[in-house]
Protein backbone atom coordinates (compact mmCIF):
# COMPACT_ATOMS: atom_id res chain seq x y z
CA UNK A 1 0.00 0.00 0.00
CA UNK A 2 1.18 3.52 -0.82
CA UNK A 3 1.75 6.18 1.80
CA UNK A 4 -1.31 8.26 2.70
CA UNK A 5 -0.50 11.92 2.09
CA UNK A 6 -2.36 14.28 4.42
CA UNK A 7 -2.83 17.86 3.23
CA UNK A 8 -1.17 20.39 5.53
CA UNK A 9 -3.12 23.61 6.06
CA UNK A 10 -2.15 26.88 7.74
CA UNK A 11 -5.01 29.10 8.94
CA UNK A 12 -4.17 32.71 9.82
CA UNK A 13 -6.54 34.60 12.12
CA UNK A 14 -7.28 31.24 13.75
CA UNK A 15 -8.67 32.84 16.93
CA UNK A 16 -11.34 34.80 15.06
CA UNK A 17 -14.95 33.93 14.36
CA UNK A 18 -14.36 32.14 11.05
CA UNK A 19 -10.83 30.92 11.79
CA UNK A 20 -11.90 29.08 14.95
CA UNK A 21 -14.66 27.15 13.14
CA UNK A 22 -12.40 26.45 10.16
CA UNK A 23 -9.61 24.97 12.29
CA UNK A 24 -12.05 22.69 14.15
CA UNK A 25 -13.82 21.52 10.99
CA UNK A 26 -10.56 20.91 9.12
CA UNK A 27 -9.19 18.83 12.01
CA UNK A 28 -12.37 16.74 12.23
CA UNK A 29 -12.16 16.13 8.48
CA UNK A 30 -8.65 14.75 8.87
CA UNK A 31 -6.38 17.52 7.64
CA UNK A 32 -3.06 18.39 9.26
CA UNK A 33 -4.00 21.86 10.52
CA UNK A 34 -1.99 24.63 12.12
CA UNK A 35 -4.01 27.62 13.29
CA UNK A 36 -2.13 30.83 14.07
CA UNK A 37 -3.53 33.88 15.84
CA UNK A 38 -2.15 37.42 16.04
CA UNK A 39 0.35 36.63 18.80
CA UNK A 40 1.82 33.67 16.89
CA UNK A 41 2.12 35.39 13.51
CA UNK A 42 2.41 39.13 12.87
CA UNK A 43 1.38 39.23 9.21
CA UNK A 44 2.73 42.79 8.82
CA UNK A 45 6.30 41.55 9.42
CA UNK A 46 7.40 40.38 5.97
CA UNK A 47 10.52 38.55 7.17
CA UNK A 48 8.72 36.67 9.96
CA UNK A 49 5.89 35.69 7.60
CA UNK A 50 8.34 34.33 5.04
CA UNK A 51 10.40 32.45 7.63
CA UNK A 52 7.33 30.94 9.30
CA UNK A 53 5.67 29.81 6.06
CA UNK A 54 8.97 28.47 4.65
CA UNK A 55 9.45 26.47 7.83
CA UNK A 56 5.88 25.07 8.00
CA UNK A 57 5.58 24.45 4.23
CA UNK A 58 1.76 24.14 4.14
CA UNK A 59 0.01 22.86 1.02
CA UNK A 60 -2.78 25.41 1.52
CA UNK A 61 -2.95 28.72 3.39
CA UNK A 62 -6.36 30.07 4.41
CA UNK A 63 -5.84 33.74 5.20
CA UNK A 64 -8.55 34.83 7.66
CA UNK A 65 -6.44 37.35 9.62
CA UNK A 66 -7.78 40.86 9.07
CA UNK A 67 -8.53 44.27 10.49
CA UNK A 68 -12.33 44.15 10.75
CA UNK A 69 -13.33 47.20 12.82
CA UNK A 70 -15.30 48.96 10.10
CA UNK A 71 -15.98 52.24 11.93
CA UNK A 72 -12.59 52.49 13.61
CA UNK A 73 -10.87 52.06 10.25
CA UNK A 74 -12.12 55.50 9.20
CA UNK A 75 -9.91 57.04 11.92
CA UNK A 76 -6.87 54.81 11.32
CA UNK A 77 -6.67 54.02 7.59
CA UNK A 78 -2.91 53.41 7.68
CA UNK A 79 -3.35 50.59 10.18
CA UNK A 80 -6.26 49.05 8.24
CA UNK A 81 -4.25 49.07 5.00
CA UNK A 82 -1.14 47.79 6.79
CA UNK A 83 -2.98 44.68 7.98
CA UNK A 84 -5.46 44.06 5.16
CA UNK A 85 -3.23 45.23 2.32
CA UNK A 86 0.44 44.82 3.22
CA UNK A 87 -0.19 41.87 5.54
CA UNK A 88 -2.00 40.06 2.75
CA UNK A 89 0.80 40.93 0.30
CA UNK A 90 3.29 39.31 2.70
CA UNK A 91 1.18 36.14 2.95
CA UNK A 92 0.69 36.03 -0.84
CA UNK A 93 4.41 36.38 -1.64
CA UNK A 94 5.48 33.76 0.91
CA UNK A 95 2.70 31.41 -0.19
CA UNK A 96 3.63 31.73 -3.86
CA UNK A 97 7.30 31.13 -3.03
CA UNK A 98 6.59 27.68 -1.59
CA UNK A 99 3.88 26.80 -4.14
CA UNK A 100 0.98 26.67 -1.67
CA UNK A 101 -2.60 27.37 -2.68
CA UNK A 102 -3.98 30.54 -1.10
CA UNK A 103 -7.52 31.24 0.09
CA UNK A 104 -8.09 34.92 0.93
CA UNK A 105 -11.23 35.90 2.84
CA UNK A 106 -12.68 39.17 1.53
CA UNK A 107 -15.95 41.06 1.92
CA UNK A 108 -19.15 42.34 0.32
CA UNK A 109 -17.92 45.82 1.28
CA UNK A 110 -15.83 45.95 -1.91
CA UNK A 111 -19.12 47.03 -3.54
CA UNK A 112 -20.78 50.46 -3.21
CA UNK A 113 -24.32 49.11 -2.77
CA UNK A 114 -25.82 51.24 -5.56
CA UNK A 115 -27.20 48.27 -7.52
CA UNK A 116 -30.59 46.64 -6.92
CA UNK A 117 -29.65 43.14 -8.09
CA UNK A 118 -27.21 40.71 -6.44
CA UNK A 119 -23.53 41.31 -7.20
CA UNK A 120 -21.77 38.51 -9.11
CA UNK A 121 -18.00 37.98 -9.11
CA UNK A 122 -17.43 39.91 -12.33
CA UNK A 123 -19.28 43.06 -11.23
CA UNK A 124 -17.15 46.22 -10.91
CA UNK A 125 -15.92 46.98 -7.39
CA UNK A 126 -16.20 50.40 -5.77
CA UNK A 127 -15.81 50.42 -1.96
CA UNK A 128 -17.24 53.35 0.00
CA UNK A 129 -15.36 52.95 3.28
CA UNK A 130 -11.77 52.42 4.44
CA UNK A 131 -12.39 48.83 5.52
CA UNK A 132 -13.76 47.84 2.09
CA UNK A 133 -10.92 49.66 0.33
CA UNK A 134 -8.29 47.93 2.48
CA UNK A 135 -9.80 44.49 1.82
CA UNK A 136 -9.85 45.28 -1.90
CA UNK A 137 -6.14 46.18 -1.62
CA UNK A 138 -5.62 42.67 -0.24
CA UNK A 139 -7.51 41.20 -3.21
CA UNK A 140 -5.29 43.15 -5.60
CA UNK A 141 -2.08 41.90 -3.96
CA UNK A 142 -3.36 38.31 -4.12
CA UNK A 143 -4.20 38.65 -7.82
CA UNK A 144 -0.89 40.38 -8.61
CA UNK A 145 1.46 38.11 -6.69
CA UNK A 146 -0.15 34.67 -6.56
CA UNK A 147 -0.91 32.09 -9.24
CA UNK A 148 -3.14 29.60 -7.36
CA UNK A 149 -5.64 31.65 -5.37
CA UNK A 150 -9.24 31.67 -4.24
CA UNK A 151 -10.63 35.05 -3.23
CA UNK A 152 -13.73 34.36 -1.12
CA UNK A 153 -16.03 37.34 -0.59
CA UNK A 154 -18.53 36.84 2.18
CA UNK A 155 -20.98 38.94 4.20
CA UNK A 156 -22.84 39.40 7.51
CA UNK A 157 -20.97 36.51 9.15
CA UNK A 158 -22.24 34.85 12.34
CA UNK A 159 -20.98 31.81 14.26
CA UNK A 160 -20.32 30.32 17.66
CA UNK A 161 -17.08 32.18 18.37
CA UNK A 162 -16.57 35.92 18.70
CA UNK A 163 -19.09 38.74 18.45
CA UNK A 164 -21.77 38.99 15.78
CA UNK A 165 -25.23 40.38 15.09
CA UNK A 166 -27.14 37.30 16.29
CA UNK A 167 -25.39 37.28 19.67
CA UNK A 168 -25.82 41.06 20.02
CA UNK A 169 -29.57 40.81 19.39
CA UNK A 170 -29.99 37.98 21.89
CA UNK A 171 -27.97 39.83 24.53
CA UNK A 172 -29.93 43.07 23.99
CA UNK A 173 -33.24 41.22 24.23
CA UNK A 174 -32.36 40.33 27.84
CA UNK A 175 -31.77 43.97 28.70
CA UNK A 176 -34.49 45.77 26.71
CA UNK A 177 -38.18 45.41 25.94
CA UNK A 178 -37.93 47.28 22.64
CA UNK A 179 -35.28 47.52 19.93
CA UNK A 180 -34.82 49.67 16.83
CA UNK A 181 -33.04 47.90 13.96
CA UNK A 182 -32.01 49.29 10.56
CA UNK A 183 -34.35 48.22 7.78
CA UNK A 184 -32.78 49.89 4.72
CA UNK A 185 -29.53 47.91 4.43
CA UNK A 186 -29.93 44.61 2.57
CA UNK A 187 -27.43 41.73 2.57
CA UNK A 188 -26.88 38.00 2.93
CA UNK A 189 -26.26 36.56 6.43
CA UNK A 190 -23.62 33.82 6.46
CA UNK A 191 -23.15 31.00 8.99
CA UNK A 192 -19.47 30.21 9.60
CA UNK A 193 -20.09 26.45 9.34
CA UNK A 194 -21.60 26.79 5.84
CA UNK A 195 -18.83 29.21 4.83
CA UNK A 196 -16.16 26.80 6.10
CA UNK A 197 -17.76 23.85 4.27
CA UNK A 198 -17.65 25.78 0.99
CA UNK A 199 -14.06 26.94 1.55
CA UNK A 200 -13.03 23.30 2.04
CA UNK A 201 -14.65 22.35 -1.28
CA UNK A 202 -12.95 25.22 -3.09
CA UNK A 203 -9.45 24.60 -1.71
CA UNK A 204 -9.47 20.96 -2.78
CA UNK A 205 -10.11 22.00 -6.38
CA UNK A 206 -7.98 23.74 -9.02
CA UNK A 207 -10.83 26.06 -10.03
CA UNK A 208 -9.02 29.20 -8.96
CA UNK A 209 -10.55 32.68 -8.98
CA UNK A 210 -13.00 34.91 -7.12
CA UNK A 211 -16.05 33.41 -5.38
CA UNK A 212 -19.01 34.89 -3.57
CA UNK A 213 -19.84 32.70 -0.58
CA UNK A 214 -22.79 33.62 1.62
CA UNK A 215 -25.91 31.80 2.68
CA UNK A 216 -28.62 31.95 0.01
CA UNK A 217 -31.37 34.55 0.16
CA UNK A 218 -31.23 38.08 1.57
CA UNK A 219 -32.82 40.34 4.18
CA UNK A 220 -32.45 43.65 5.98
CA UNK A 221 -30.91 43.83 9.45
CA UNK A 222 -34.45 44.35 10.78
CA UNK A 223 -35.71 41.21 8.99
CA UNK A 224 -32.67 39.31 10.27
CA UNK A 225 -33.46 40.38 13.84
CA UNK A 226 -37.14 39.50 13.40
CA UNK A 227 -36.21 35.99 12.26
CA UNK A 228 -33.79 35.57 15.20
CA UNK A 229 -36.54 36.46 17.69
CA UNK A 230 -39.13 34.39 15.84
CA UNK A 231 -36.95 31.28 15.96
CA UNK A 232 -36.10 31.83 19.64
CA UNK A 233 -39.76 32.66 20.49
CA UNK A 234 -38.64 35.98 21.95
CA UNK A 235 -41.48 38.50 22.43
CA UNK A 236 -39.33 41.67 22.27
CA UNK A 237 -40.87 44.60 20.38
CA UNK A 238 -38.94 45.38 17.19
CA UNK A 239 -39.15 48.68 15.36
CA UNK A 240 -37.65 49.27 11.89
CA UNK A 241 -35.58 52.43 11.42
CA UNK A 242 -33.37 54.05 8.76
CA UNK A 243 -29.59 54.21 8.49
CA UNK A 244 -29.84 57.99 8.96
CA UNK A 245 -31.32 57.46 12.43
CA UNK A 246 -28.15 55.60 13.47
CA UNK A 247 -25.26 57.57 11.92
CA UNK A 248 -21.89 55.80 12.11
CA UNK A 249 -18.38 56.89 11.07
CA UNK A 250 -18.18 54.44 8.12
CA UNK A 251 -20.71 54.36 5.29
CA UNK A 252 -22.27 50.96 4.63
CA UNK A 253 -23.48 49.66 1.26
CA UNK A 254 -27.26 49.91 1.20
CA UNK A 255 -27.48 46.76 -0.93
CA UNK A 256 -24.70 44.15 -0.91
CA UNK A 257 -26.43 40.84 -1.66
CA UNK A 258 -23.97 38.38 -3.21
CA UNK A 259 -24.82 36.29 -6.28
CA UNK A 260 -23.07 32.89 -6.28
CA UNK A 261 -22.38 32.81 -10.01
CA UNK A 262 -18.83 31.52 -9.48
CA UNK A 263 -20.03 28.54 -7.46
CA UNK A 264 -22.80 27.74 -9.99
CA UNK A 265 -20.75 27.89 -13.17
CA UNK A 266 -17.87 25.93 -11.62
CA UNK A 267 -20.16 23.14 -10.41
CA UNK A 268 -19.88 23.62 -6.63
CA UNK A 269 -22.68 22.80 -4.20
CA UNK A 270 -25.34 25.47 -3.57
CA UNK A 271 -25.29 27.03 -0.09
CA UNK A 272 -28.30 26.65 2.25
CA UNK A 273 -30.71 29.52 2.91
CA UNK A 274 -29.70 31.94 5.67
CA UNK A 275 -32.78 31.04 7.75
CA UNK A 276 -31.70 27.40 7.69
CA UNK A 277 -28.18 28.45 8.72
CA UNK A 278 -29.63 30.49 11.57
CA UNK A 279 -31.68 27.51 12.78
CA UNK A 280 -28.58 25.31 12.93
CA UNK A 281 -26.57 28.07 14.64
CA UNK A 282 -29.22 28.54 17.33
CA UNK A 283 -29.24 24.77 17.90
CA UNK A 284 -25.43 24.87 18.16
CA UNK A 285 -25.60 27.63 20.80
CA UNK A 286 -28.34 25.78 22.71
CA UNK A 287 -26.08 22.74 22.93
CA UNK A 288 -23.01 24.84 23.76
CA UNK A 289 -24.00 27.55 26.27
CA UNK A 290 -20.35 28.67 26.61
CA UNK A 291 -20.75 30.52 23.29
CA UNK A 292 -22.69 33.18 25.18
CA UNK A 293 -20.33 33.60 28.12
Amino acid sequence: MGEVIITKILVTGAEGQLGTDLVMMLKVTGYDVLGMGKSALDITNEKKVYNMISQIKPDIIIHCAAYTQVDKAEAEPDYAFLINGIGTRNIALASEKIGAKLVYISTDYVFDGCEDAPYHEFAPVSPINVYGSSKLAGEMYVRDFHSKFFIVRTSWVFGGYGNNFVKTMLHLSKEKDQLKVVNDQIGSPTYTVDLSTCIMQLMESDKYGIYHVSNSGSCSWYEFAREIFSQTKNKIELEPCTTEEFPRPAKRPIYSVLDHMGLRINGFDPIPDWKDGLTRFLLQTKNNPQFFV
